[in-house]
């Protein structure tokens, strides 16, 4: 799935097959979960999130494919990132919703999005703006390798300037 525009991505659609179905979720950009083959098969995105109300999101530079982050998402901030087409998290930390560069200048904007077989994870596909993803100001979070041993060691694969 490509975002060309914010405009296709707004989640006034109802993707629900079956209006039989309507539940309180109805008003939602998600599909209801029904079974696995629709799950695993079809064409609706309905997302399993975790006992937290929580999905695990993965930002990836949308040029390089080097992994920018990895943040969580909750019903909210999804939705927002749909109709956006920025990203949008769930702070755990602070328990509010966050979008992405709004104070840091630091904007993702998604150029793709793809879910897992269970639809529990996502990856962002992003153009990264305003300098780096990671608040240290390196350009991603995964800025050292681990290698084995006794304990085991990290390595810096990029320098904070």
């Amino acid at each position: 799935m490509h975002m060309a525009s914010s405009s296709l991505w707004a989640c006034q659609i109802h993707f629900l097959p079956y209006p039989a179905r309507v539940n309180d979720e109805s008003h939602s950009c998600f599909a209801p979960r029904l079974d696995k083959k629709q799950i695993e098969d079809g064409l609706e995105f309905a997302p399993k999130f975790d006992k937290n109300g929580l999905l695990a999101a993965v930002a990836i530079d949308a040029h390089t494919r080097e992994p920018l982050m990895l943040a969580w998402m909750n019903r909210e901030s999804l939705r927002l990132t749909l109709e956006k087409g920025e990203a949008v998290y769930w702070s755990r930390s602070r328990q509010e919703i966050w979008h992405k560069g709004a104070t840091s200048g630091q904007i993702q904007k998604v150029i793709e999005m793809r879910t897992d077989c269970d639809q529990d994870a996502v990856i962002l596909y992003v153009e990264q703006a305003g300098g780096g993803a990671c608040h240290t100001g390196r350009n991603s979070c995964f800025y050292r390798s681990i290698h084995p041993g006794s304990p085991a060691a990290l390595r810096f694969l990029q320098q904070n300037d």
